[in-house]
């Protein structure tokens, strides 16, 4: 039988700057004004924050007024992944390559990476973080029969990223999910799960990710936060007036080389979860 380890990795502040600023300095918007002016007052009048900074950038993408932008398409998004490479932190991606060759150090034993953002999937999917990842699930902008983005087709706010664990937890192809929403709430036995939460591994920046590290934490996973020392961009500026947190739980620099804190305590939490699997089958035969 085969034991499966899963990493999920939030991605805006956690592997590699966040990407909204990027796409929109890619298009010459001020993106203090962006954030203090359109974002943070749709916040204050009870928008969901994820609803509120894709609403406030399709306003950009559908004013005359802002030529700047003007209208974009999926593979516009993409090519701002393309950029956003150069940008990724310490470390990656042959991260992910090394931790499967620790994995691939033990019989029976597959590990695999996932990233779950509130941020655009579609600039995720342009970097080469996706080809590591066995998926990605990120908040989803819709497009109209010219490829013009033109609407919101899925935000991943909070608590949304509890679903997506639940349906890595469960093993639900992403495929499956938008054929079916509802799929992630079919009943799955403890013995029939992909990856059970104890071998989930948890990396995030705090920002969105609390109730991700309650959930992982409370059953039995690693969860790992991290924050970018003197960061004082102007989203985080806003986040910090709104009174969003900064950490949750054990906090490292964003650094995944093997040097590093994080690096070496993601090599180490694998290393200890391959130990402990093999242990435990052992002990069942």
């Amino acid at each position: 039988m085969t034991t499966t380890l899963g990493l999920v990795f939030d991605f805006d502040d956690t592997l590699a700057p966040d990407s909204t600023t990027l796409l929109l300095e890619e298009y010459g918007v001020d993106t203090e004004q962006f954030w203090s002016e359109r974002f943070l007052p749709r916040v204050e009048c009870g928008y969901d924050p994820t609803v509120a900074s894709l609403t406030s950038l399709l306003e950009l993408v559908r004013s005359e007024e802002t030529a700047e932008v003007g209208q974009i398409t999926i593979d516009d998004i993409e090519s701002v992944g393309r950029r956003l490479d150069e940008e990724l932190f310490a470390g990656l991606p042959s991260f992910f390559d090394e931790i499967n060759d620790i994995v691939a150090e033990y019989d029976g034993i597959t590990v695999e990476h996932y990233v779950v953002t509130e941020g655009l999937e579609q600039i995720v999917q342009g970097t080469t973080v996706a080809e590591h990842c066995e998926a990605v699930y990120g908040s989803r902008l819709a497009t109209d029969g010219d490829g013009v983005v033109t609407e919101i087709e899925r935000p991943i706010s909070f608590t949304d990223k509890t679903r997506y664990l639940f349906e890595i937890n469960k093993g639900i192809a992403p495929n499956e999910s938008r054929e079916n929403p509802y799929a992630v709430n079919d009943s799955v036995s403890s013995r029939e799960r992909h990856i059970p939460f104890e071998n989930l591994v948890y990396v995030g920046n705090g920002v969105t990710d609390v109730p991700c590290f309650s959930l992982v934490t409370e059953r039995n996973g690693r969860a790992f936060g991290v924050a970018r020392e003197g960061d004082r961009s102007p989203k985080r500026r806003v986040l910090d007036q709104i009174g969003a947190p900064r950490r949750a739980g054990s906090l490292s620099r964003p650094a995944f080389d093997a040097e590093s804190r994080l690096g070496s305590l993601l090599r180490l939490t694998v290393e200890g979860l391959c130990t402990d699997r093999t242990l435990d089958e052992r002990e069942a035969l």
